[in-house]
């Protein structure tokens, strides 16, 4: 796995000692956890923003056959 320097304020330092002390995780663990979260919030909010985008392009078609139309065809 790669490595990646990353600078934290004393403060911050200092918690993440704490919380690797309480939950008997290794900073790293727990850099890593959160790093991962992050992506995945990124990745979610990406993927909601896309559909959003998405969302009404067919509307203005007037090539394709309404869709109840469409439904009532398979149930003859």
């Amino acid at each position: 796995m790669p490595q990646t320097q990353i600078n934290l304020t004393e403060q911050n330092q200092q918690t993440l000692i704490e919380i690797s002390r309480f939950t008997g995780k290794s900073p790293q663990e727990l850099i890593n956890l959160a790093v991962e979260e992050l992506i995945k919030n990124y990745q979610h909010k990406k993927r909601l923003a896309l559909m959003q985008q998405a969302r009404g392009i067919w509307e203005q078609r007037e090539d394709i056959p309404n869709l109840e139309q469409l439904r009532l065809e398979f149930n003859r």
